[in-house]
């Protein structure tokens, strides 16, 4: 697995509530911040209260050795109701990595996915492959299932929320 390919990891669930109750929570920027993983605060800036291309968010992350961070983040995708997308540390270069979540209407409810693909932006993970390149493999799978982790968690929280009411 190579840093500049952009690895990608995805998780998919399904949940029996109407998309529209689905989409509410997936769009929800606080919802993994009380889950497995490693934001712990999430705030809209300058005034914003949902997702929209343009806005703006501040994510704080507690990462296994590299510390607390704080990343600004950027909505670079919106379909209402159906995908919405962000990149992390957006800005005039490349992003550190891209986040979203799709929702689809199924047969009894809807299908939600999360994704996250790796930037090549510098970034604390760039550093650490840089410092050890010879275990460039190990530290990109060892971040994306830490990503797979968090996301099956916030997965099953946006089930839990959108089943238990």
């Amino acid at each position: 697995m190579r840093y500049r390919d952009q690895p990608t990891v995805e998780v998919e669930t399904k949940v029996a509530a109407p998309p529209e109750r689905v989409w509410d929570v997936v769009t929800d920027i606080r919802l993994p911040v009380d889950l497995p993983g490693e934001l712990y605060d999430a705030q809209w800036l300058d005034g914003a209260d949902g997702p929209a291309v343009g806005e703006r968010f501040v994510g704080r992350n507690e990462i296994e050795n590299v510390g607390k961070t704080e990343t600004v983040c950027t909505v670079v995708d919106v379909e209402p109701g159906r995908r919405w997308v962000w990149s992390v540390n957006a800005g005039d270069l490349e992003p550190w990595a891209q986040w979203g979540f799709e929702v689809d209407p199924s047969r009894d409810g809807a299908v939600v996915r999360q994704f996250a693909r790796i930037g090549l932006a510098p970034s604390p993970l760039l550093s650490a492959i840089e410092a050890n390149p010879d275990l460039e493999g190990r530290i990109i799978a060892r971040r994306l299932a830490g990503f797979r982790e968090a996301m099956v968690a916030n997965l099953e929280e946006v089930r839990r929320r959108c089943e238990d009411g």
